[in-house]
């Protein structure tokens, strides 16, 4: 999910920051650059930790500011196919949930929640489980898998990451713990037999 990384970017120093700390000049300029952005291939720059390495500058004909190829640490947010995460609802919709996990949201949809029928209380804005009467709603934690990832380069908003919580060990973190204490309950009935 979240990762450190080691990338090589040119950054372009203005002409009135020349006389400054090329360090700094040079990290702000990456910062401006890159934090925010998207990248399909390394993810979602969260920020720039630390200028490993500044090469010479160069200069180019009728620009009077100078590029430096950097060497840099950045922290990224990379989501992985299958992989486990845990966030909270921040919206529920008559077709599911949107998870905010990290800085993008995914989307638990109305068939990937469980096995039971599903329904929408739209007065009480929540998701409601037929047969146990659970609900889901904004505010709620929970644990998921991520199924699918459609990361947007122009617009990191609109990117798409489909969720599921139809596995053991997944679902709102009440359900889940609800489920390990019954799980307990079983194995002490066993154990009296």
């Amino acid at each position: 999910m979240y990762i450190t990384i080691r990338a090589v970017e040119v950054v372009r120093a203005p002409p009135e920051r020349l006389g400054d700390d090329l360090q700094v000049v040079v990290k702000e300029m990456l910062r401006e650059k890159l934090e925010g952005r998207m990248d399909k291939k390394i993810g979602m720059f969260i920020a720039i930790q630390d200028v490993v390495d500044i090469k010479e500058g160069r200069i180019m004909i009728g620009d009077a500011g100078v590029y430096y190829e950097t060497v840099f640490d950045a922290l990224v947010f990379r989501p992985k196919m299958q992989e486990i995460v845990e966030g909270n609802v921040v919206e529920i919709v008559e077709f599911g949930a949107f998870v905010e996990i990290g800085p993008l949201d995914g989307l638990l949809h109305i068939s990937q929640i469980t096995d039971e029928y599903i329904s929408y209380d739209e007065k009480g804005v929540k998701l409601v489980t037929k047969d146990t009467g659970r609900t889901l709603g904004e505010g709620d934690k929970l644990r998921a898998r991520i199924v699918a990832i459609s990361l947007n380069e122009s617009d990191p908003g609109d990117s798409k990451i489909g969720l599921t919580m139809r596995q053991p060990g997944l679902g709102k973190l009440e359900w889940v713990e609800e489920e390990r204490e019954k799980e307990k309950e079983k194995e002490k009935e066993k154990k009296k037999e």
